[in-house]
């Protein structure tokens, strides 16, 4: 019976990393992942990804202050992201080290 307890735990701790790898995509959650599993490789990557995807949205946001062309870009910048966040969230739960197609590359500089 201990050894099915044991083997339980090991499991929830790597869902546990997976859940929170994941949450690194919700705004500004990705500092969860990025303060509390400093040591956990899939953790930090999925947070700075998320990290890098907020500092678009705002960056979008400002842009989306401009009349028309401002606008358009916001909404189809703002699809886009979203469709990343929504992919991100399917890898980080699956435990995979997906880097993200254009904006990975800033992600992989963040030095933390």
């Amino acid at each position: 019976m201990p050894d099915s307890k044991k083997s339980a735990h090991k499991s929830a701790g790597v869902d546990d990393a997976k859940i929170i790898s994941a949450i690194g995509y919700l705004g500004i959650l990705c500092l969860v992942p990025l303060l509390l599993k400093k040591d956990d490789a899939l953790a930090q990557h999925h947070g700075k990804q998320g990290l890098v995807i907020l500092i678009a949205w705002v960056l979008l946001g400002a842009v989306g202050w401009i009349p028309l062309l401002g606008w358009m870009i916001a909404v189809i910048g703002s699809a886009i992201l979203l469709i990343l966040m929504i992919i991100g969230i399917i890898k980080a739960l699956n435990g995979e080290m997906w880097v993200m197609p254009v904006l990975g590359k800033y992600a992989e500089q963040i030095k933390l």
